[in-house]
């Protein structure tokens, strides 16, 4: 490998795919205000495939630029005379204009499920490469998932089983879990739904060498 890796993110699903790809990387959180740079983004109408590629390269650029802070001074260039090659990626969820957030209670999943019964929603996927202080290259996968009619009382009962967990994903189900009994139809690849589009990831990752072709 030519490339010192780097995520950008602290997911351990993120993580756990690119470790199960035999990929050599260390990883550090973005210390970012996603909140605070999405906010005028939707102010403007930005669509939800584009919060989700600024929130990416916004990751990307935060961890390079600490990790030049951190490094000022010393020598860790790689072999090619090029710094870290540092992976920012973001997922948002969207039901028309509408971009989901993660629920902070159990009543607000409820309501989650309630708007997203019977509809197809969208899951936005993007990536971003950055080295020597731009990005390199960016990337955005989506997924469109059809959720069944729900009622009222099955979707108190599934909460009631899965309990705190439906607070940790921004659609209030993990689709690795018992969440597929809510979809009756999923269009797009696993791990865009995850929040990695990974089989572009690799294939920009070989075609610059940071990777064995």
């Amino acid at each position: 490998m030519t490339h010192q890796l780097v995520l950008a993110s602290a997911s351990p699903f993120r993580r756990m795919l690119l470790a199960n790809a035999g990929i050599a990387f260390s990883w550090q959180a973005a210390a970012i205000d996603e909140r605070a740079l999405e906010a005028p983004l939707e102010a403007e109408g930005a669509s939800p495939e584009k919060v989700a590629a600024v929130l990416a390269e916004a990751k990307a650029q935060a961890v390079a630029s600490a990790l030049a802070a951190a490094q000022s001074g010393k020598t860790e260039e790689t072999e090619t005379g090029r710094g870290p090659l540092v992976i920012g990626s973001d997922q948002t969820m969207s039901l028309g204009a509408r971009v989901f957030h993660k629920p902070t209670s159990i009543a607000e999943a409820h309501e989650h499920l309630r708007a997203l019964s019977g509809k197809t929603h969208q899951l936005n996927s993007a990536i971003a490469l950055h080295q020597d202080g731009r990005t390199v290259w960016s990337h955005i996968s989506t997924a469109r998932l059809t959720m069944r009619p729900l009622d009222d009382s099955f979707i108190a009962r599934h909460l009631e089983r899965v309990g705190t967990k439906a607070l940790t994903s921004v659609g209030a189900y993990q689709l690795e879990g018992e969440g597929i009994q809510l979809f009756e139809a999923i269009e797009g690849d696993y791990f865009t739904i995850l929040g990695l589009p990974l089989l572009p990831l690799l294939n920009e990752l070989r075609r610059l060498r940071a990777i064995d072709a």
